[in-house]
């Protein structure tokens, strides 16, 4: 049983990469997607005025180097109004939730939406049950790092499991794998690339983002090796904490994602709720 990190850790890590991917990007995929970033209060807040998929609008980070207030949160709306944007997503940890939050929600238009799941786990926990010689193997499948070759190959097997569009996003994916901080994984079944991963390094923490295995693979073991190697990795690099996240599992629901890193080790930190604003006449 690890001490559980302090929300904003965990929060930071995320940030800072989603911050990094979507600046990280060619010029010529930021001009297409109509992209804009700014720093307010601490958190990193993202616009993406063309994505037909009004996922990529986000906010997140809150409260790290100062409280939420209806101040901040008015400048965080306003600028996605000046953007142009038609929808966009608030993440906030329940620690940094303001008192008169629901005053804030009805000032601004915010609704809460989905929820998810932030995990943490100790890295060397992970990688001892992970190199258990008693796990269950993966059946036929490899993991292996990318090649420079296939960077764009892997871009789109991950756009195309998440249900995203390649235009310009495949670009801006394949662009994050020559990142210093980042370190992409695929899952291979034969000469087919079936999965895909990332590991995000800062400091002594490594962010775990877009697991993603294709249908006609799954049931093979695939995520779990894709978290079993990222974390490998990571304590190589000197990571002592993991932190990843999935979708909360509501009651009935099954959530394999979410039962995978249980498995290994991993603890959930606490449930995110997303609030959605949209500009109003």
């Amino acid at each position: 049983m690890i001490k559980v990190e302090p929300p904003l850790s965990i929060e930071e890590s995320e940030a800072e990469a989603v911050f990094r991917l979507e600046t990280g990007g060619p010029e010529s995929v930021r001009s297409a997607l109509g992209m804009s970033a700014t720093r307010l209060g601490g958190a990193v807040v993202l616009a993406v005025r063309n994505d037909p998929t009004d996922f990529w609008s986000k906010a997140l980070g809150f409260g790290r180097t100062e409280p939420v207030t209806a101040e901040l949160i008015a400048e965080v709306c306003a600028f996605y109004r000046a953007a142009g944007t038609r929808r966009a997503t608030l993440q906030l940890a329940p620690s940094v939730i303001p008192e008169d939050w629901a005053e804030i929600c009805e000032r601004e238009g915010l609704t809460p939406s989905s929820s998810v799941a932030k995990l943490v786990a100790s890295t060397a926990e992970v990688v001892a049950r992970a190199d258990d010689p008693a796990r269950k193997q993966a059946d036929g499948i490899r993991i292996a790092p990318v090649e420079p070759g296939d960077a764009h190959r892997w871009a789109s097997r991950m756009l195309s499991v998440f249900g995203m569009p390649e235009e310009h996003f495949g670009e801006l994916f394949a662009a994050s794998t020559t990142d210093p901080s980042c370190y992409p994984y695929a899952v291979w079944l034969g000469d087919d690339l079936v999965g895909t991963a990332l590991l995000y390094h800062q400091g002594d923490i490594g962010q775990l983002f877009s697991g993603a295995v294709a249908e006609h693979a799954r049931n093979r073991g695939g995520q779990t090796e894709l978290l079993a190697a990222r974390a490998r990795l990571a304590a190589e690099l000197g990571c002592r904490l993991l932190v990843a996240e999935t979708g909360a599992e509501a009651e009935g629901e099954h959530n394999s994602s979410l039962h995978n890193m249980l498995n290994l080790g991993f603890q959930a930190a606490y449930e995110r709720q997303n609030w959605v604003w949209q500009p109003t006449e």
